[in-house]
């Protein structure tokens, strides 16, 4: 391992130790899964932010990645991930690739991970870092994410990492009996959802806590026919 590699390593073993703590602080929990954990421990988040805020890269904050987005709080990854109560043989999707730093983690934990990404160019730069990360798993496209993937469906979980106006409907379809959906969703004020899923397809929503999400952004729709 490199000294850089290994500067990396140590400032990644301070995040996690980070979150752990401050998840208790902010969001009320006793912990994380420690699966969760490891995972956020084993991604190279360095590699996933622009060169300029490399210094920052293992900072507990957001960072931009341009396009007028951002690589999410790694305490938010976490929080958002354990949600899901993930299990190795689960098929997850992911509304809003972004960088792809959440990505790499959910596919640490899932059998399989389905992205979504309506920004092509930072569909195409993530997509180059799973290939040099070694990600197999992870199937990415570009497009708009509020109507989720349908022929890869149904999924075990599904995770966004921007703020809709409203759950979209179609990624409650999308999941199964049992599943759980994590959104952020408000224009303002922004809430983080979790819905569970019925066997009898009814849905349970609990809020987590406030949060701050880029809004989710949509493909121009085709006006109305008379």
């Amino acid at each position: 391992m490199s000294a850089i590699d290994e500067e990396m390593a140590t400032q990644r073993a301070a995040m996690v130790h980070e979150v752990e703590r401050t998840v208790r602080e902010r969001a009320g929990r006793r912990d994380i899964a420690p699966r969760v954990l490891a995972a956020l421990g084993a991604v190279p988040r360095h590699l996933f932010v622009p060169p300029e805020h490399l210094s920052d890269a293992y900072r507990n904050r957001p960072l931009p990645i341009g396009y007028g987005q951002t690589i999410s709080q790694p305490l938010i990854v976490a929080l958002m991930t354990d949600l899901l109560h993930l299990e190795p043989g689960d098929r997850v999707l992911e509304v809003g690739t972004g960088s792809g730093y959440q990505t790499a983690v959910l596919a640490r934990l899932a059998e399989a991970v389905y992205t979504i990404e309506i920004c092509a160019p930072l569909a195409e730069r993530a997509a180059r870092t799973f290939t040099e990360l070694g990600h197999s798993n992870v199937h990415a496209r570009v497009g708009d994410g509020y109507a989720g993937w349908p022929e890869a469906a149904p999924f075990d979980a599904i995770l966004v990492t921007a703020a809709p106006a409203e759950i979209p409907p179609p990624l409650i379809r999308q999941l199964k009996p049992s599943g759980r959906l994590v959104v952020p969703v408000g224009t303002g004020a922004q809430q983080l959802i979790l819905v569970e899923k019925q066997d009898d397809q009814s849905t349970v929503l609990s809020e987590i806590i406030p949060v701050c999400f880029v809004p989710l952004m949509r493909q121009a729709q085709p006006p109305d026919e008379d």
